[in-house]
């Protein structure tokens, strides 16, 4: 059964709710915390506090996932579903998609010291993104050697359709 956006309880989307009979495929650190921490941090990116939205990509393998809480790695997949679970802040009407891009690129690499923007006759570093496309979360999916995610089955909106580094396609859908 797949568990779509909409009906997901809260919990399921960030919260320690997510490790609830032991899921360590939501095991990460800092451990994930309450309904209200997460509200706070939706707030916090709603009003500006919080101006960087990132993940700490942590691919494991099964082997490291598959064992006793205690001893299963911390972490989780990130790359391959920030930009659609980050998504749901504009769906939602929390934050613009402008917003959302200076949060998730252009503050972190201002931080970074990286130049971003497109601009004529600089190398395009570029995302092309349909905000609305409907999918199914699949690790099976997953360019990352790691299918660890607490997310398999959430059904989301966006995706990623093109990439170009220095000029040059990575990636295309």
């Amino acid at each position: 059964m797949s568990i779509t956006c909409e009906t997901a309880p809260h919990y399921f989307l960030l919260t320690e709710e997510a490790v609830r009979g032991y899921n360590t495929f939501a095991k990460m650190n800092p451990p994930l915390r309450s309904e209200q921490d997460r509200q706070a941090i939706v707030n916090g990116i709603a009003d500006g506090t919080i101006d960087v939205i990132a993940t700490d990509h942590a691919p494991h393998s099964e082997v490291e996932k598959d064992l006793e809480f205690d001893k299963a790695a911390f972490g989780i997949v990130g790359l391959e579903t920030s930009l659609s679970l980050s998504l749901k802040l504009v769906h939602d009407e929390i934050i613009s998609i402008e917003n959302l891009i200076e949060k998730m690129c252009k503050i972190p690499a201002s931080i970074l010291g990286i130049k971003a923007g497109i601009e004529k006759g600089v190398t395009a570093d570029i995302t092309i993104i349909d905000p609305d496309i409907e999918f199914e979360i699949d690790p099976l999916t997953f360019f990352s050697k790691s299918k660890n995610t607490p997310f398999k089955g959430l059904i989301v909106k966006g995706d990623t359709f093109l990439t170009m580094v220095q000029g040059n396609i990575v990636y295309e859908k």
